[in-house]
């Protein structure tokens, strides 16, 4: 076997930088012991990727999006009129009052904006009605943000509920409730009856609030592309079944908050919030059997976009009727060292 008397260099690409020792094999075929003489450092991996795969990775991502959308153009597409029709034969009409919960992202293939939808949703209810959107300036827990930011300026702070929301939250005869937490926008006659004093409440959709205040409106909950994990309104019925709960769904600590209205005014407001422990293992999917057992979950497609209504008060007596029989939307805590 020949034999290699020099040091080689071994260029691994796909490890981690270390040193490597030559390969030299004595006559009888046996490795000597290496010397420190013999080892040199390998040339190191190269950190992710690189540049001109990124670029083309990005580039094969923006053309598959471009193609799946002239697919859903000339397959799916719908516009406002369409949006509205669907709407209407899942229950809602003139006069309702809608708590609406959208993702535009799914709007793929519609012929219009944000504002399009808003003003179909208009149309279709009347000023005679309203139209609510939650409006919560956080994307993690309230405990989180109430501790981050204990005084909120409601005319500098955007909705992070989507885009729909924030369009609706900027547009002329819109108002926003005063609440550090959990805003909602509205709109119709009777908007201002709807959001008024949300800052005296003592849990944020709770008594008092215009989540409470659809219900006794006997209003409706709208989702465009959202499902029913983002149903809002469940943190009024857990207000509203207080000791029914296994385990309370607020903290024990009271807050005392500031929100900055409109016109600047400074309002306090003292409330419980949710306690994330709890949050984490709220499963509303449980509340689906159950709301369809009765036929209350009203659902359609519009073009790919996935519509469903439901009544406000079908909400309370499905969790209502769940409850007594033992069974709850939450999932059960996990033992210790459980994954």
């Amino acid at each position: 076997m020949p034999s290699f008397p020099h040091p080689f260099v071994v260029v691994n690409l796909f490890t981690s930088p270390r040193v490597e020792s030559a390969p030299t094999v004595s006559k009888a075929g046996c490795r000597p012991p290496a010397s420190p003489h013999d080892r040199i450092a390998i040339a190191p991996r190269p950190s992710g990727m690189s540049p001109s795969k990124r670029r083309l990775k990005a580039g094969v991502k923006a053309l598959l999006k471009r193609t799946r959308g002239r697919i859903d153009r000339l397959l799916y597409a719908f516009g406002p009129t369409d949006l509205a029709a669907t709407v209407r034969a899942l229950g809602v009409s003139a006069g309702d009052v809608v708590l609406v919960h959208s993702s535009f992202d799914a709007f793929r293939a519609f012929q219009g904006r944000p504002s399009d939808v808003i003003e179909a949703l208009q149309k279709l209810v009347g000023r005679e009605g309203a139209i609510l959107m939650p409006t919560m300036p956080f994307s993690g827990t309230a405990v989180e943000w109430a501790r981050a930011h204990p005084t909120v300026d409601l005319r500098r702070t955007p909705s992070r509920m989507g885009l729909v929301s924030e369009v609706f939250r900027r547009m002329p005869d819109v108002i926003r409730s005063v609440h550090p937490t959990h805003p909602v926008a509205a709109w119709g006659e009777r908007a201002e009856t709807l959001v008024a004093e949300h800052w005296r409440a003592t849990t944020p959709c709770g008594v008092g609030s215009p989540y409470h205040r659809l219900l006794e409106c006997d209003g409706r909950i709208l989702l465009l592309g959202a499902d029913v994990t983002s149903l809002t309104f469940f943190h009024t019925v857990e207000a509203l079944l207080g000791d029914r709960w296994p385990e309370s769904p607020f903290t024990e600590e009271t807050f005392r908050l500031t929100t900055l209205a409109r016109d600047g005014a400074a309002h306090v407001t003292e409330t419980r919030l949710f306690e994330p422990a709890v949050s984490r293992r709220r499963n509303l999917e449980k509340l689906l059997p159950e709301l369809r057992a009765h036929g209350a979950w009203k659902q359609a497609r519009v073009g790919r976009l996935a519509v469903a209504a439901v009544r406000a008060r079908d909400v309370l007596d499905a969790v209502a009727s769940l409850a007594a029989r033992g069974i709850y939307a939450y999932d059960e805590p996990r033992a210790a060292g459980q994954r």
